[in-house]
C-alpha cells in the first residue's frame, strides 16, 4: 500500500476520514479537514454491529440465555398474531435477519426503513406480514436490529445505551458518543449511533484482537468467530452476511469482514493480515465506492 497514493485518492473522493492499523500498530491516517479528527459521525448501520456485540454480551451474561428462543417470549401480541408463523421467529432469525418479514429495505424503501414514520417501530416491524417462513432467507431489515434492542433492553431492564456504557465502551475508551431511540425510548438497533472515526477503529480493533481488550476478555472468541462467519448470500455485490456483519470472500486479502453503513462508513477487519481500516465518508449516492477503495487501494 503506497499512502501517498492513497491519499490522493481518499482526497478526490467525499471520504472524511480513514484511519489503517497492522496489529496494535497504526500505520496510517487521513482526515479531509480538522474538523472531520474529532467529528462525531453519523456511522448508520454500522451501529447493527454493535448491536450484534451488545446481544452477545447479554448472552454471555445470561440476560438473553437462549438465542433459539422464540422472540414471542419478548413480545407475546405474537402469539395473538394471524400468521402462527411468526411464533417460531428466534432472537437468531433476527441477528441473521432470516425472520422472513415483508420488508423491502433495500429495493423500493430505498435504503430507508420505512418503521421510521410510525408512532412505535417495535409494533410495526412485528406487525409487517411475512413473505417466507423464518430461518429460510436473509432479507435486509434494520426491524431486526430494532428488536434485538428492544429484547436487550427487555432482557436487562437497562437501556442499550446504559447496558453498552457498562460493559463495553467504557472498557473501550469511549467518551463522547451519542445514540438516538425510538418514540417508545428504545435505541436504534440498527442505525443510531454517532461515533468518532477514532473509536470506530478501536471497535473493530477489538474484534481483530477476538474479544479481549487490554487484560479483559470484553466478549468471547466463540461469538466472534460466530457472529462473522459467511451464512447467506442476498446481495453479491456486498458478499455474504453473518450476524449483523457482512464477511467478504475477497481472494488475496484471505477474506475479511466489515460494518458497513450508507453514505460510506466502514470498520474492516482482515484478520489474516492483522488489519483494521475505519473509513468515514459523505458518499451518500454510491455507499459501495469507500468499500471499492478499500479492496483495489488498500487490501
Amino acid at each position: 500500500m503506497e499512502t501517498n497514493h492513497l491519499s490522493e485518492i481518499l482526497k478526490k473522493e467525499k471520504i472524511h476520514s480513514c484511519l489503517i492499523s497492522v496489529g496494535s500498530e497504526p500505520i496510517y491516517q487521513f482526515f479531509k479537514n480538522k474538523k472531520s479528527v474529532n467529528k462525531l459521525h453519523k456511522v448508520n448501520s454500522c451501529t447493527k454491529s454493535v448491536t450484534s456485540c451488545l446481544i452477545g454480551i447479554a448472552h454471555e451474561k445470561g440476560f438473553i440465555p437462549d438465542l433459539t428462543a422464540p422472540i414471542a417470549t419478548y413480545f407475546p401480541s405474537l402469539l395473538k398474531d394471524q400468521d402462527p408463523r411468526k411464533q417460531f421467529i428466534t432472537i437468531d432469525h433476527l441477528l441473521t435477519m432470516t425472520a422472513g418479514f415483508d420488508w423491502p429495505e433495500m429495493e423500493d424503501w430505498g435504503g430507508w426503513p420505512q418503521m421510521i414514520h410510525s408512532s412505535n417501530w417495535v409494533k410495526y416491524v412485528l406487525e409487517r406480514p411475512l413473505l417466507t417462513e423464518p430461518g429460510l432467507v436473509m432479507n435486509y431489515n434494520s426491524g431486526c436490529s430494532q428488536l434485538l434492542l428492544a429484547i436487550l433492553q427487555k432482557a436487562t431492564n437497562q437501556k442499550a445505551r446504559e447496558f453498552a456504557v457498562r460493559h463495553l465502551f467504557s472498557n473501550l475508551g469511549f467518551e463522547d458518543f451519542i445514540w438516538h431511540e425510538d418514540p417508545q425510548g428504545v435505541n436504534i438497533g440498527g442505525f443510531g449511533l454517532y461515533l468518532t472515526v477514532q473509536d470506530m477503529h478501536k471497535f473493530g480493533s477489538l474484534y481483530l484482537n477476538m474479544g479481549r481488550w487490554g487484560k479483559k476478555q470484553l466478549i468471547s472468541e466463540k461469538w466472534i468467530a460466530q457472529t462473522t462467519q459467511p451464512e447467506n448470500l442476498s446481495y453479491p455485490d456486498l458478499g455474504h452476511y453473518g450476524r449483523h456483519w457482512w464477511v467478504s470472500q475477497t481472494s488475496g486479502a484471505g477474506g475479511f469482514y466489515f460494518a458497513m453503513g450508507m453514505g460510506g462508513q466502514y470498520i474492516c477487519v482482515v484478520p489474516s493480515r492483522k488489519i483494521v481500516i475505519s473509513m468515514t465518508s459523505d458518499t451518500y449516492g454510491d455507499t459501495l465506492r469507500p468499500l471499492q477503495i478499500i479492496k483495489s487501494s488498500i487490501l
